[in-house]
């Protein structure tokens, strides 16, 4: 369900508001937070939920009403940390500010709450029919990875399951679960890269693993405009790398190991989570998910299905990017060999953006 545009709008204007009202500075999310904390706890996942670009929540009255008093006085940033100061002590010009704030405000905030009486989902929260992973229509396939050099016998084993045939099981229980959530009236499906048919490559397609064992990867990026290579070297793995390739840059970026008793033990993968129109039905898209290794296809995975950081991320797609068709390389953690899902706002996770026409 597409978001009501006056709640957008609302989101917007209290995005804009903590961003530039004052030219020389600009207010984080956790700034803004701490200082309405000062009347009643508020938090960073609660003002990224009222200035959410996919599902914006409009705050309560009480909350606009300590909002419009921040922003009607300098004196709320004169030092750190900001804070509130009280509505008595406003000055009759700061007063007036806040009037007109106050007049703007709440008419956005009417006009937001009229638009979820009539139709706009009761609960903010719901990831149903919302986000980056929704879809208009399906079909929707994931499409894995399987290892060329497993040997499969010709008479399959009734006690072997399927799905042990695949590679980056993890992401894949992951993104399922979470496809068929937010889109339950459509079909979701998933199929081996080998197995697939001519009739699949017209879907909504997510590929998951990187070019040595899904070659509709390699396929997807050969046949769409994404200057983005995956290398290998099977004789020593930390030299492999994701290259950008163009006209006016060549960058490589790398994993990093550290050793441990004469072992390579990843503690950084590189993540790729690219979207493109799908070269084969231009009506449908296709998504991929990678990494130099299963952890980072694992965290291009959880980016937007984490339930702390989807909304934060979905948000940064949609400040960033306006068009059909962007990359994303950036840094995945891996911590004691497990993959933590990254923040693509904060400083230092994404490595490369890059938007397509």
């Amino acid at each position: 369900m597409p978001v009501a545009a006056a709640s957008r709008a609302l989101a917007v204007r209290l995005r804009e508001l903590r961003k530039s009202w004052w030219p020389d500075v600009s207010v984080t999310q956790a700034e803004l937070a701490e200082a309405l904390s000062g009347r009643k706890r508020a938090s960073v996942q609660l003002i990224s939920s009222w200035e959410s670009s996919t599902s914006p929540a409009p705050p309560p009255e009480d909350r606009l009403n300590a909002i419009l008093t921040f922003f009607s006085s300098r004196r709320s940033i004169e030092s750190r940390p900001y804070r509130l100061v009280a509505e008595q002590e406003l000055t009759g010009e700061e007063s007036a500010t806040r009037a007109l704030l106050r007049d703007e405000l709440f008419a956005l905030r009417a006009a937001a709450v009229a638009d979820a009486a009539t139709g706009y989902p009761a609960n903010p929260m719901s990831i149903v029919g919302r986000g980056p992973w929704h879809y208009k229509e399906g079909p929707i396939l994931i499409v894995c990875s399987e290892p060329e050099n497993e040997a499969w016998p010709s008479i399959p084993d009734p006690d072997v399951a399927k799905l042990s045939r695949l590679a980056d099981l993890d992401s894949l229980f992951e993104l399922h679960g979470h496809l068929r959530a937010v889109n339950p009236d459509l079909d979701v499906g998933y199929v081996s890269a080998r197995e697939m048919t001519e009739t699949d490559w017209t879907a909504h397609l997510v590929l998951l693993g990187g070019v040595d064992w899904n070659k509709a990867t390699s396929n997807a990026l050969r046949l769409t405009p994404v200057p983005v290579t995956q290398l290998s070297a099977d004789d020593d793995p930390s030299r492999g790398c994701f290259q950008v390739v163009t006209e006016t840059e060549s960058l490589s970026f790398s994993p990093e190991f550290d050793i441990r008793e004469d072992t390579h033990v990843l503690i950084q993968d590189v993540g790729h989570f690219f979207r493109a129109p799908n070269p084969l039905n231009r009506e449908r898209t296709i998504t991929v998910c990678n990494g130099m290794f299963g952890s980072g296809v694992y965290g291009a995975v959880r980016t937007l299905t984490h339930d702390i950081f989807r909304e934060k991320n979905a948000d940064f797609l949609a400040q960033t990017f306006t068009g059909d068709a962007f990359s994303l390389l950036f840094r995945v953690q891996v911590l004691n060999g497990i993959a933590v899902t990254p923040d693509w706002t904060a400083p230092g996770t994404v490595l490369h953006a890059l938007a397509q026409d």
